[in-house]
C-alpha cells in the first residue's frame, strides 16, 4: 500500500527498535527544487512517456482495471503537497497504456481516514448490489488508514459512472482484524469458485493472507503464505496471477508478487516474486526456501565455552558465545549449532569489539552468518568516545527553556527534551541531559527553533545531530541550517537514526560575518523529526564517532569489506570476497559501537570456501533489480487476457527528496509479463507494452556490424543523441571485460548501461548521472544476473528525461533507475573496456511525448 515512510518504521519493542545507519548528511545546501517557469509537462526532469500528475506527490499504483475501453490507473496521491501525506486516490485513464489523461481526484482522504492502496474490480454480476447487471459498478477495495488510532482495515467505494465519481460504502470497513499493519488488498474474480479472491498483506509479519467473498462485503479467511524469500523490510502491495510457461497454455503457473521495503536487492524498496501453484485456497511455491551453503573450512563456529584466540574489548560480547537470546532480547534464529557471537550483553547500551587472530588469506571467500542492527561501517569515523572539541558553546540545551532562542510551531515544546520521548526509539549520543528532540507527540508536529545572531569568529561549527534524513533542500526538511544574510549556507541532517553524531561545518570563509542557526522540522512522515545538541564554534573540526554494528574484514589494519544485520534477529549468510587479498594477513572484527535502537550485532559460522554463500536477498527472485521499481501490481480484466504490470518509479530511501517540482514521482512504463524457462528455472519476464512504439519518430538511427575496442565513442557520430529514446541493441561477446552504452552524456555526466562478462551481469551505473547528491543512497551501481545466449547479449533500453529502464535478454533481467541529468546532456556513446566487442546491430528511435 505504501503508507509512506510514516508507517514504515518498525513497531517499538522492548529492547530492539529499528534504526537505520548513523552516518550523517552534511552538505553545502543546494537550492530546493522549485517550480519551473516552463509550461506544464516541459519542466527539466519531467518524463515524456511515463505518467506523472501535473503537480504534487504520487506513489503506489492502485485500482488497475480495464472497463469500457479504458485502462484505469489510480494511484496514491497527496492533493495538498509535493511530499507524502494526505493519502488519497488520484486517477488517470488510457486507451492504450501509453497515452494518459489525468482525471480529477477520485477518492479523497477525510477527517477520519487516509485512503491507502488497494484494487478495483468491475462487478459484472452485481454481487455487491452497488449497480445492476446492465450497469455494473466499479468497486474499489482499499485500506482505510484511520487517523485516530493508526488501525488499518479494508473498505469499499463504488462508482457507476466509469470511475468518475465515487461513494464510500456506509458499512465500511468490510474486513477488520484490529491490526495497524494490514493493508493493500488486491481483489480479483476467481472463476472456479465463482467468488472474489483477496490477496492482502500482514506487513510486519512478512505474510500474505488470502480471503474469499461472494459479495465483496463479507470475507472468509482461506490461508496465509510466508515468511519466505526476502524479509528485511515490511511486505506490501501483493499481487497474485496465473501465467502460461513458455507460452504453453496447458502449463500454467501462478506468480505471487510481494513488494518489500526496505531490504530490496539494490537497497531500499523493491518487488520480489514467487512462482508456484494456487488451488483456490492456498499458494504453494515451487521453491521451499531451503539452502545449503558452500562447503569449506570452518574457522570459527563459537561452539566452545570461550572465544578462544578471539579477543574482546568492552562489554557488549560478554566472556563467551551466547547460546540463545539474551535477557530482554527478541527470539534469535538462523544460528548454526548452539553458540554464536551476540553483542546484546547489557542490551543495546553496551559497546565493544570481538577480533579474530591474524590469518593468511588463502581462500577465495569467507562466508559467515550475520544478524542484528543495520548500522554500516563509516570510513573516517572513530571508535570510542573522543574528547569534545574546545571552543565557544552556542547552545547545550541544558537549561529548562530555550533562553533567547525562538521557537515556532509545536515540534519543540516549551524547552529541551531530556532524552527519549514517549513512543520513540532509544535516543543516544547527546551530551548531558538536555537536547532538542522534535519527536514531541510523534512525527506529526512541525516547527522551527532559531538562535539569536552571533559572529563567526572561528573556523568551524561543530554540532551533534540525529533523527530524520530530510536535508535542508528537501520539500519537508528535518535539518540544522546556518543562515548568513538571509541565505542558508550550510546544513546538516541525521541519517534516520536516534543516535546523535558529530557534524562539522568549515566556516573559515565566513569569518566576521553575522549568522544564526535554524533547527527546522517541516516533516510529518516517517523519521519526521530531528535531534540536536551541543552547537559550538571551534578552531578544530569534530571527528564523527563510529555508530556501527558490523562485521569487518581488516587488511593492514584498514577495513576493506563490511557487512551488517538487517535490523533483524534472524542471522543470514554473507560473504567477503578475499581474492584481492590473497597471501596477505587479515583479521575479522565484530564491532558494536551503537547504543540506540538495534544497537547490537550477531555472527556465526565463519567458513573459508571456494564460492560465496548467498543471502536471502540474493537467493530471492526479483521483478526488477533497479533502485526505482516498487509497489508493482497488474491490471485486471484486460480485453486480450494478457497480464500487464506497472510500478512506482521511486524508492522510499529518497522518494521525498528527488529534485523535481511541482510534481514528485512517476510510474514505470507498463510491461507485459510472461514466464520462461531460463537455465532450467521458471523466471518472470517482462517487456514494454508494444503500444509504446506509437511514440516513435521514424526512421531510427541504425548501426550494424561494427567492432568497439577499448574506450567510448559517440554512436553514429551523435545522430542518435536525445533525451527520450527507445533503443534495441545486440552485442556479440569478444574479449572485452565490460561493454555497453552510455546515455544522457555531456559535461562530465553519463549513465552507464553495461554488461560484465566476468560476473555475467547486466548493470546500470548512475554515479555520474547528474544530480545525485540529494541522498547518500542515490548514487551507485545496480546489477542483474544475465547469461549471454549463443554468445550474444540483447538489450532493450528506454531513456526518458529522468529515468532509464533496461530489459536484458527476453526480459528476464530488468533494471529501472531514475536519473536527473542536465537538460543538455543528450549524448549516446558505445564503449568497451579491456578488449573489444562486436556490435551486431543497434536501432535508436526518438520518442515524442504522449501528450503531443
Amino acid at each position: 500500500m505504501s503508507p509512506g515512510p510514516v508507517l514504515r518504521r518498525a513497531p517499538l519493542r522492548l529492547v530492539a527498535a529499528a534504526a537505520a545507519t548513523c552516518a550523517l548528511a552534511v552538505t553545502a545546501v543546494a537550492p530546493r527544487a522549485a517550480a519551473s517557469d516552463s509550461p506544464p509537462y516541459t519542466e527539466p526532469h519531467r518524463p515524456q512517456f511515463h505518467f506523472t500528475p501535473k503537480k504534487n506527490w504520487m506513489n503506489d499504483p492502485n485500482g488497475l482495471v480495464y472497463f469500457k475501453g479504458e485502462y484505469h490507473l489510480f494511484y496514491q496521491y497527496n492533493p495538498s503537497g509535493n511530499t507524502w501525506g494526505n493519502m488519497s486516490w488520484g486517477h488517470a485513464v488510457s486507451k492504450d497504456l501509453v497515452h494518459w489523461e489525468e482525471l480529477p481526484l477520485a477518492i479523497p482522504h477525510d477527517d477520519e481516514e487516509m485512503v491507502f492502496s488497494g484494487s478495483a474490480v468491475v462487478d459484472h454480476h452485481n454481487t455487491s448490489g452497488f449497480g445492476t447487471e446492465d450497469t455494473p459498478a466499479m468497486v474499489a477495495v482499499y485500506t482505510s488508514a484511520y487517523k485516530a488510532d493508526g488501525k488499518q482495515a479494508q473498505s469499499l467505494a463504488y462508482s457507476t459512472d466509469r470511475g468518475r465519481t465515487w461513494t464510500k460504502y456506509a458499512g465500511n470497513p468490510v474486513l477488520d482484524i484490529g491490526s495497524k499493519e494490514f493493508r493493500d488488498p488486491k481483489v480479483q474474480w476467481y472463476a472456479p469458485t465463482k467468488s472474489w479472491l483477496m490477496t492482502v498483506s500482514l506487513s510486519t509479519e512478512h505474510k500474505v493472507r488470502f480471503y474469499s467473498s461472494k459479495n465483496l462485503k463479507q470475507w472468509e479467511l482461506l490461508s496465509d503464505f510466508g515468511p519466505a524469500g526476502a524479509v528485511g523490510g515490511v511486505w506490501e502491495c501483493p499481487d497474485l496471477f496465473p501465467l502460461p510457461v513458455d507460452g504453453d497454455p496447458s502449463r500454467t503457473k501462478w506468480v505471487l508478487v510481494v513488494n518489500i521495503n526496505p531490504g530490496g536487492i539494490a537497497g531500499g524498496s523493491a518487488a520480489q516474486y514467487f512462482v508456484g501453484d494456487f488451488d483456490g485456497r492456498k499458494f504453494t511455491p515451487d521453491d521451499d526456501g531451503s539452502y545449503t551453503p558452500p562447503a569449506g573450512l570452518v574457522l570459527q563456529d563459537f561452539e566452545q565455552p570461550g572465544f578462544g584466540a578471539w579477543a574482546t574489548t568492552g562489554t557488549a560480547f560478554g566472556n563467551e558465545p551466547a547460546t540463545g537470546p539474551l535477557e530482554g532480547q527478541l527470539p534469535v534464529s538462523g544460528v548454526e549449532g548452539t553458540g554464536y557471537a551476540n553483542s546484546f550483553h547489557g542490551h543495546d547500551g553496551a559497546t565493544g569489539t570481538l577480533t579474530s587472530p591474524a590469518f593468511t588469506v588463502d581462500s577465495p571467500y569467507l562466508n559467515f552468518k550475520v544478524g542484528g542492527g543495520r548500522h554500516p561501517h563509516v570510513t573516517g569515523a572513530v571508535m570510542g568516545e573522543q574528547p569534545v572539541p574546545t571552543g565557544t558553546v552556542l547552545a547545550d540545551f541544558e537549561a529548562a527553556g530555550y533562553g533567547s532562542w525562538t521557537a515556532t510551531g509545536t515540534a519543540f515544546g516549551d524547552g529541551p527534551a531530556t532524552g527519549t520521548l514517549p513512543g520513540q526509539q532509544e535516543v543516544s549520543g547527546h551530551l548531558g541531559d538536555g537536547l532538542v528532540n522534535t519527536f514531541l507527540n510523534g512525527d506529526s508536529t512541525v516547527g522551527t527553533l532559531t538562535s539569536p545572531d552571533f559572529t563567526i569568529d572561528k573556523d568551524h561549527i561543530n554540532l551533534l545531530v540525529g533523527g530524520g534524513n530530510h536535508p535542508s533542500g528537501a520539500e519537508a526538511p528535518t535539518a540544522v541550517r546556518l543562515v548568513v544574510d538571509g541565505k542558508v549556507v550550510r546544513s546538516a541532517a541525521g541519517k534516520n537514526s536516534e543516535a546523535l553524531n558529530w557534524a562539522t561545518w568549515n566556516v573559515a570563509d565566513l569569518a566576521g560575518r553575522t549568522a544564526r542557526i535554524e533547527i527546522v522540522d517541516q516533516n510529518t512522515g516517517g523519521w519526521g523529526h530531528i535531534n540536536v545538541d551541543h552547537i559550538m564554534l571551534s578552531d578544530t573540526p569534530a571527528t564523527p564517532r563510529s555508530n556501527e554494528t558490523s562485521v569487518n574484514l581488516l587488511v593492514d589494519g584498514t577495513v576493506v569489506q563490511t557487512a551488517t544485520g538487517e535490523d533483524s534477529e534472524t542471522l543470514d549468510w554473507a560473504s567477503f570476497d578475499l581474492r584481492p587479498y590473497a597471501g596477505k594477513q587479515a583479521r575479522v572484527q565484530l564491532v558494536d559501537m551503537n547504543t540506540a535502537g538495534w544497537g547490537h550485532i550477531s555472527a556465526d559460522q565463519f567458513t573459508a570456501a571456494d564460492t560465496p554463500a548467498l543471502s536471502r536477498i540474493q537467493r530471492a527472485d526479483w521483478v526488477d533489480h533497479g533502485k526505482d521499481y516498487y509497489a508493482a501490481v497488474s491490471w485486471e480484466d484486460a480485453p486480450d487476457g494478457r497480464r500487464r504490470m506497472i510500478g512506482w518509479m521511486n524508492n522510499w530511501q529518497y522518494g521525498n527528496s528527488v529534485p523535481t517540482s511541482p510534481w514528485r514521482s512517476a510510474q514505470s512504463m507498463p510491461r507485459e509479463m510472461g514466464l520462461r524457462t531460463v537455465d532450467g528455472r521458471i523466471r518472470l519476464t517482462q517487456q514494454p507494452v508494444t503500444s509504446l512504439e506509437s511514440l516513435r519518430t521514424a526512421p531510427p538511427v541504425s548501426v550494424r556490424d561494427v567492432t568497439i575496442t577499448d574506450g567510448s565513442t559517440p554512436l553514429a557520430g551523435g545522430r542518435a543523441d536525445g533525451k527520450a529514446l527507445d533503443i534495441r541493441a545486440t552485442f556479440s561477446l569478444g574479449d572485452a571485460e565490460r561493454f555497453g552504452l552510455k546515455v544522457r552524456t555531456g559535461e562530465g555526466q553519463e549513465t552507464v548501461i553495461g554488461y560484465d562478462t566476468e560476473t555475467q551481469e547486466l548493470y546500470v551505473d548512475r554515479a555520474r548521472s547528474g544530480a545525485v547528491d540529494f541522498s547518500d543512497d542515490f548514487p551507485g551501481v545496480q546489477r542483474a544476473p544475465l547469461t549471454a545466449e549463443g554468445g550474444k547479449v540483447r538489450l532493450r533500453i528506454l531513456v526518458d528525461w529522468s529515468s532509464v529502464e533496461v530489459f536484458g535478454g527476453d526480459g528476464q533481467a530488468v533494471i529501472t533507475d531514475q536519473i536527473f541529468p542536465d537538460p543538455d546532456s543528450e549524448g549516446i556513446q558505445v564503449f568497451a573496456e579491456s578488449g573489444s566487442v562486436g556490435l551486431d546491430s543497434i536501432q535508436v528511435w526518438q520518442l515524442r511525448s504522449y501528450r503531443d
